[in-house]
C-alpha cells in the first residue's frame, strides 16, 4: 500500500464496529477525527486491549526498532513475514487495529502524474485493519519510540491493478479475536495469512489530485472525480 488513508469518523463510530462489550478507555476524545488525509509519522487512532479493557490512542504511524537505527522505519509490514524474523519481533506480541474510513493508491495511467484512487468499503463500514505496534500500556505514559506498522497481503482480483499490497483488513469477529490476548500466536499468525476480507469487499473510485499533498484536509478529497 501506499501510505495514505483516511480516519474522520468518531472513534465511537469504530469502536461500536468492532461490537466489544468491553470497558473503553478514550484518550483520542469524542469529537469526529476528521483525517482526510493522513501521511506515516502521523498520530493516528489505535485500538488495543489491555487486561479486558479497551483502549483508544493516538499512536504514531511507522516503528522501528531501538537497535536499527541504520535502518529506515517501517509503515507496514508483510503478512508472510510477521512472525519470522528479528525486525519485528518485540511488536509481534502487541497486537493492535488501526480502523480507517478509507486509503488511497496511486496508479500510472499516462500522463505527468499518477492517478489517486480511494479504496473503501463497498458496505461503508469502518476498515478494521490488522496492526502491531509498540504503544502506551501499563498506565504509562507515551514514549517518542511508539509507534506501529500496518500488516500487509498480496492484492488479488480487480484490486492488484490498483496496487500489488494492501492491509490485512478482518471483519470484526475476527478483529475482536485478533485483539484478545488468550488469542494463541499460531491462531493470530493463521488469521492475518488467511482470513482477512477478500478483494470483492471493497470498491474504489478514482478522486482529485488535491489528496497528492499532504497539507490538503477535507471531505472533498474522498469525493469521486466527475
Amino acid at each position: 500500500m501506499c501510505g495514505r488513508l483516511s480516519q474522520y469518523r468518531g472513534i465511537h463510530d469504530f469502536v461500536a464496529a468492532l461490537s466489544m462489550p468491553n470497558a473503553l478507555v478514550n484518550t483520542v476524545g469524542d469529537q469526529p477525527i476528521g483525517q482526510y488525509n493522513v501521511a506515516p509519522t502521523t498520530q493516528v487512532a489505535l485500538l488495543h486491549l489491555e487486561g479486558e479493557v479497551l483502549h483508544a490512542d493516538l499512536v504514531r504511524w511507522g516503528w522501528r526498532p531501538h537497535w536499527a537505527t541504520d535502518k529506515p522505519e517501517q509503515i507496514s509490514t508483510r503478512v508472510e513475514k510477521i512472525a519470522h524474523g528479528p525486525f519485528f519481533r518485540a511488536i509481534w506480541p502487541h497486537r493492535a487495529i488501526m480502523p480507517i474510513d478509507n486509503w488511497f493508491e496511486w496508479v500510472y495511467e499516462g500522463g505527468p502524474k499518477k492517478q489517486p484512487y480511494l479504496i473503501r468499503r463497498r458496505d461503508r463500514a469502518p476498515i478494521l485493519c490488522a496492526a502491531i505496534g509498540q504503544y502506551p500500556a501499563g498506565g504509562r505514559e507515551p514514549r517518542q519510540d511508539d509507534g506501529f506498522v500496518i500488516i500487509t497481503a498480496d492484492s488479488a482480483g480487480g484490486m492488484v491493478d490498483i496496487h500489488d499490497r494492501r492491509p490485512v483488513v478482518l471483519d470484526p469477529e475476527l478483529a475482536c479475536e485478533w485483539l484478545n490476548h488468550a488469542t494463541p500466536k499460531e491462531r493470530a499468525e493463521q488469521i492475518v495469512l488467511l482470513q482477512g476480507e477478500p478483494a470483492d469487499t471493497f470498491e474504489w473510485f478514482k478522486v482529485g489530485m488535491a489528496v497528492g499533498n499532504v497539507r490538503n484536509q477535507g471531505p472533498e478529497l474522498i469525493r469521486p472525480m466527475r
